[in-house]
């Protein structure tokens, strides 16, 4: 690995290795790498350091003086002794490793983190030390000297982590009793930061507790009138009550004694404990001549996993002090069969110690279809019984029972838990009115209405991990079972959508029918038509559950629901709602929403597009796929399809013609398009490639399930639509997929055109992976097929795909008359950039026959008609690249290296590696004729680095024959022959004797 990188960003931005400094270079580099650092791990785009750098007035070179910058920071890493590239190109910019180095904002964040755990396990002395050490790193102001506006916002924000941290050691040190030693400190804090209310809360409770009643009076009054002068605006309620207690001389003011492991006592400043503990713990139940009130159900047997969730509830207990008014609530949401009621009964026997005047329990019936919903008036009548109220004494009347529940919980410590609660209405007559009591709600929605408090008391329940889903299902079934096939088990627990519920019911099954293997139940649930049956036996039923929820969903919401269960996608963003339903998109959004709050879809989050996706759990989606087919007509359910499907191929046609600026280099089809608001349409496609990116695997989708219902001439268009993403991405398996449904579509359906397009996608997946006997077999079959049907420009671009052919195979002759003869086509049809394609082509010949002022001339009126359509910047790298290796064979490298940079940052900002690996040759190749071998072999060795992860075999066959000749001309014969030798195995293998008779005079010794 090397030497580790010492990075510090609170204070002045400083690199050091093994102690040594490392020279960053001007302020444009210490600005980039600030910016890195930032936001370490994470890919920041060129964009925004663009943005950072020159904010709203960027030259038109400002991505290459970044690439630029890059470099120099790669270069200045590695000449002390770093090995791994630290700072690595990652679409669509560049992302900093820190792993296996030092960087002290995440070592301050650690510290912190530390810090705040300990405090909430009342380890005060542990809390101050991970504090002070955390701020002991800073050295002044974050990213001093550095600037950019990026840079100075993050700064600001740093300050105020920084102040906070201090902060929060304040409260911890004045818990330990610290207060007069924090005076002075305290005392410049509110110079610096007059305004800040926790900061004079601390100096006024510390001069109290020195003794100094007095000055602790003069500086809430001089804070009262700075607040007022400058806020307009009176203190907070904590500064005032402070302010009543002093006023009092409240005995909890006083200061805390020496603090034993464990206590947690404290003062206003402190962690509080909860009402009900002592010095002593728990306090025993009170005498009130009944029985204390349990009414929990039995704790839930094989619970697995929850710990985070159950130390978020925690909270209600640790923030359940003597200084509050009102009583601690949590809520728990969640899918149906996720465990809700399981996790809120765990709890509750968990803490139940805490509540020594009872622990009362009801079901609401929010989502019973067997039963109405319990009434809050049954449930006060019940629990005033249950607290010891005689039944002669009950009212009759609600807003009377709603009275005497609250006045008999006053002065009592009594937890209730409500399940299965569906609106707020409903528990609002069940909530207490003060201090003492806390309140646990389980529901499936999201019940706005209902504060909690602690705000992290708001647990929503999530599927259980892997390991967590086994874990229970061996608990049940047993642990020998389960170890005798773990991967059974792990499939086992997918299948049931890691959903507590499912998990039970299989295992269940498994635990009642000993003679069935764990894979046998697995085939049984891989058949999507019978999971749903196979886990909805006895009692406990998924389907059950789910129809429930189903049954209380509003009417167009449940519509939307099931519709989307039409989708073989993976996940979704709005306007697909909106395409299933034909209806706007704020309709849609607000119906998605519905149905994320009653937990019938998953926010998967915000993608690179700027749109919120969402997806379902597996067995939501397989239970609206029962409901569509039942409740939706077959002609509603196709049409449906249908507008989502016309609504991807708008999209994507668009996002093609953004791409290379307009429908160049295919055959137009048929397909009607459905038209797509104009606002969101600029937005989805503001970068084509991003969006084709997020969208990939729904494409993939689409196109096999439009296949499968037929869809011909819409399939094969979204295929030919799709090429941006297949070539620049390299996701060849996906365009060979994609191309196959597309070609079986069209055969059945008797469409030769689409036929014609297919075949010569796929002829051009051969030659892109080099299989030239494959990729003539299928342009032959598109050009027989494009003549049928008299699709000349369909024949023009297939032979455009032949004459690369002819090059491969050594006829740079036949592959020039070719070109000749389709270059007419192309400019009568408008193909601007496949005009602009065969010249560069022409170039190459011109070049392979010995012409280079002809290839100069033909790659030059190439890249004139590149600019001229302004937008195609594939066909303009490739004319750049053509144009570069002109210049190289004339010897005109400075010329040609520029023309390879230009090139490179077009690919590489659009991630097309094919691209990078060719315009990395070229430039190495470049840098060796100029000389300089070190440079050229490292760029070598990139470029082979890249190739390989193309799949395109014959761009890395050529870097090897390269670098084999580089080595060997460097005096490493041995290793040269290896590269050498690699390569003409390649050449043979996709045919191409030009190059075998290259490679072969080389290794024999008389290249």
């Amino acid at each position: 690995m090397g030497e580790q990188l010492d990075f510090r960003i609170l204070g002045p931005l400083t690199v050091t290795v093994g102690g040594r400094a490392v020279a960053l270079g001007g302020a444009r580099q210490r600005t980039v790498l600030g910016v890195l650092l930032l936001n370490a791990g994470r890919i920041v785009p060129v964009d925004t350091l663009v943005d950072t750098v020159w904010h709203d007035s960027p030259p038109a070179t400002a991505r290459t003086q970044i690439a630029i910058v890059i470099a120099a920071l790669r270069k200045a890493l590695k000449g002390e002794g770093v090995d791994e590239e630290v700072i690595a190109t990652a679409h669509p910019g560049y992302v900093l490793r820190v792993e296996g180095h030092a960087l002290d904002s995440l070592a301050f964040t650690d510290l912190v983190a530390e810090a705040e755990a300990a405090t909430r396990e009342r380890r005060p002395a542990d809390a101050a030390r991970s504090y002070a050490a955390a701020l002991g790193l800073w050295r002044g102001p974050a990213l001093a000297g550095v600037a950019g506006r990026l840079v100075e916002d993050e700064a600001a924000r740093w300050e105020e982590i920084r102040i906070n941290a201090h902060e929060a050691m304040t409260g911890v040190r004045l818990e330990l009793g610290q207060h007069q030693l924090l005076l002075p400190e305290l005392a410049a804090m509110v110079r610096e930061h007059p305004l800040r209310e926790r900061a004079r809360y601390h100096l006024i409770l510390a001069q109290y507790r020195s003794g100094r009643r007095a000055e602790a009076m003069e500086s809430f009054r001089e804070a009262r009138r700075r607040f007022i002068d400058e806020l307009g605006m009176a203190p907070g309620p904590e500064l005032v009550e402070l302010h009543e207690a002093i006023l009092r001389d409240d005995p909890a003011l006083s200061a805390p004694a020496a603090h034993r492991p464990g206590d947690g006592a404290a003062g206003p400043a402190g962690a509080r404990r909860p009402a009900a503990e002592t010095a002593a713990g728990p306090q025993p139940p009170r005498a009130r001549g009944q029985i204390v009130p349990s009414e929990l159900p039995p704790d839930v047997p094989g619970f697995a996993g929850r710990a985070e969730e159950l130390a978020s509830l925690d909270g209600l207990i640790d923030d359940a002090g003597e200084d509050r008014h009102a009583p601690t609530t949590g809520l728990i949401t969640g899918v149906a069969g996720v465990g809700k009621t399981g996790l809120a009964v765990r709890w509750a026997h968990r803490v139940a110690e805490h509540f020594p005047d009872g622990r009362l329990f009801a079901d609401l019936r929010g989502y019973d279809e067997q039963q109405a919903p319990t009434t809050a008036g049954d449930i006060l009548s019940r629990f005033l019984r249950s607290l010891g109220v005689e039944g002669d004494v009950v009212p009759d009347g609600l807003e009377d029972r709603i009275a005497l529940y609250r006045s008999v919980l006053a002065d009592r410590q009594v937890l209730l838990v409500l399940d299965n609660v569906r609106t707020f209405a409903q528990i609002r007559p069940l909530l207490p009115g003060s201090a003492g009591c806390t309140v646990l709600v389980t529901s499936r929605d999201q019940l706005e209405q209902f504060v909690t408090w602690p705000q992290s008391a708001r647990v929503h329940l999530g599927l259980l991990p892997e390991d967590r889903s086994v874990e229970l299902i061996g608990r049940i079934v047993g642990e020998a079972r389960i170890a005798g096939a773990p991967g059974e088990a792990t499939r086992l627990a997918e299948l049931c959508d890691r959903l507590p519920l499912a998990l039970r019911i299989a295992a269940a099954r498994l635990a009642s029918k000993p003679h069935w293997s764990v894979r046998h139940l697995v085939t049984r649930l891989t058949d999507e038509r019978r999971r749903l049956d196979e886990l909805s036996q006895g009692e406990s039923q998924v389907r059950a559950s789910f129809e429930l929820s189903y049954r209380y969903l509003p009417n167009d919401a449940a519509r939307l629901y099931r519709l989307l269960g039409l989708l073989s996608v993976p996940d979704f963003t709005v306007w697909v709602g909106a395409a299933l339903l034909d209806s706007g998109v704020l309709d849609a959004e607000r119906l998605m929403e519905h149905l994320v709050d009653t937990q019938f879809l998953q926010v998967v989050g915000v993608d690179t597009t700027g749109q919120l996706r969402y997806r379902f759990h597996d067995l939501m989606r397989l239970y609206a796929g029962e409901r569509v087919r039942e409740e939706e007509p077959e002609a509603d359910r196709r049409a449906a399809c249908d507008r989502v499907f016309r609504t991807f191929l708008t999209i994507a046609d668009q996002a093609y013609q953004s791409e290379y600026g307009g429908p160049y280099g295919k055959v137009p089809g048929h397909a009607p398009r459905r038209a797509i608001e104009p606002a969101l349409l600029e937005e989805l496609i503001a970068a084509p490639l991003e969006w084709f990116e997020v969208e990939r695997l729904a494409l993939n989708a689409v196109v096999e399930q439009s296949a499968r219902m037929g869809m011909d001439e819409l399939v094969w268009e979204l295929v030919a639509h799709m090429e941006p993403l297949f070539g620049y991405r390299n996701y060849l398996e996906d365009w060979r997929r994609c191309s196959e449904y597309a070609l079986e579509a069209t055969r059945v359906a008797g469409n030769v055109r689409g036929q014609a397009v297919m075949e010569h996608e796929l002829g051009a997946l051969e030659l892109r992976l080099r299989r030239v006997a494959e990729a003539t077999e299928r342009y032959e079959r598109a050009l027989a097929l494009y003549t049928e049907v008299g699709e000349v420009h369909g024949r023009a671009l297939v032979m455009s795909g032949l004459s690369m052919i002819d090059r491969l195979r050594g006829d740079p002759d036949r592959a020039w008359e070719r070109l000749r003869e389709i270059l007419p086509v192309f400019r009568a049809v408008g193909d601007r950039s496949s005009e602009a394609y065969t010249l560069q082509n022409m170039g190459q010949c011109a070049l392979d026959t010995g012409q280079p002022e002809a290839a100069l001339e033909l790659c030059r009126e190439s890249v004139r008609v590149c600019e001229a359509m302004g937008v195609d910047r594939r066909s303009l790298a490739q004319a750049r690249h053509r144009l570069g290796s002109a210049h190289l064979v004339l010897g005109q490298l400075e010329t040609a290296e520029i023309e390879f940079i230009r090139a490179l940052e077009i690919v590489r900002d659009r991630s097309d590696l094919l691209g990078v690996a060719y315009t990395l040759l070229g430039l190495a190749e470049t840098r060796l004729l100029a000389g300089s071998t070190e440079a050229a072999e490292r760029t070598f060795r990139e470029a082979l680095d890249v190739a390989r992860r193309t799949q395109s075999p014959m761009v890395e066959a050529q870097i090897l024959h390269a670098l084999g000749e580089t080595c060997r001309a460097s005096g490493r014969e041995e290793e040269g022959r290896q590269h050498l030798t690699a390569a003409l195995a390649i050449f043979r293998h996709i045919g191409s004797p030009p190059w075998e008779d290259k490679v072969s005079a080389a290794l024999d010794g008389s290249a």
